[in-house]
């Protein structure tokens, strides 16, 4: 990549996670895409070689080490805080929409993107008890933190933030950030953290939920010449 080079984000599955097989389009829920139409250029992913998927463009503006965000106050659910975010698209929350984010919630939905062939996992939202009444909230914020090498993207990781409470009436903005930081990850070793047990784990436990078997076939096949 060159600086200011346009870094692609692409939407694949969402799904109950103790059942991997069952898995839907990620726009299959009423999430919203960003305001972004076209991309510059276009290349199968390895997703898409390994699985047979079509993957969905997020309609994200990313650009390599660039891209300038704004910063505006949400509320955290403890007070305002002011983060640096992008908004990118609101919804208005029907009684059909509440319905089927409450249901994902529910079910430990997660979700599968993909940045420059690194997969990168989240989770729909959260169920919090109180007086023996759930409550259902969705995440609104994405969160990217990118490690690059030179040219080259060797890292990244979402983190989920801002969670809303599924009320029908309600309407829904979502944010996204992202933050470049200078790695020194080599290129090739850039799937081997993924091969961690605790470094799942310590994922899993911020929200965000990643599968160790894929990754593992990934890495396979990018070692085979």
């Amino acid at each position: 990549y060159e600086d200011n080079e346009e870094v692609v984000l692409w939407m694949n599955t969402v799904g109950p996670y103790h059942n991997r097989q069952e898995t839907y389009a990620y726009f299959s829920l009423p999430f919203c895409a960003g305001t972004k139409e076209t991309i510059s250029h276009y290349h199968e992913t390895l997703s898409e070689a390994l699985q047979g998927v079509e993957l969905e463009f997020s309609g994200l503006e990313i650009e390599f080490k660039g891209g300038e965000s704004m910063t505006v106050p949400y509320d955290t659910g403890v007070g305002i805080a002011d983060i640096s975010t992008t908004p990118y698209c609101e919804i208005q929350l029907t009684e059909e929409k509440q319905k089927a984010f409450t249901y994902a919630v529910k079910n430990h939905y997660w979700y599968q993107m993909y940045l420059d062939d690194l997969p990168v996992w989240g989770i729909v939202g959260e169920t919090e008890e109180g007086d023996g009444t759930p409550s259902y909230y969705i995440w609104t914020h994405k969160k990217f933190d990118i490690g690059y090498n030179t040219k080259q993207i060797v890292d990244v990781n979402l983190t989920s933030e801002n969670k809303v409470k599924l009320t029908v009436g309600a309407k829904i903005p979502f944010t996204y950030e992202v933050n470049w930081k200078k790695s020194n990850v080599k290129y090739e070793d850039r799937f081997d953290k993924y091969l961690d047990p605790n470094f799942f784990q310590h994922r899993f436990n911020q929200a965000s939920v990643y599968s160790l078997g894929l990754m593992q076939l990934s890495v396979t096949v990018k070692a085979c010449p």
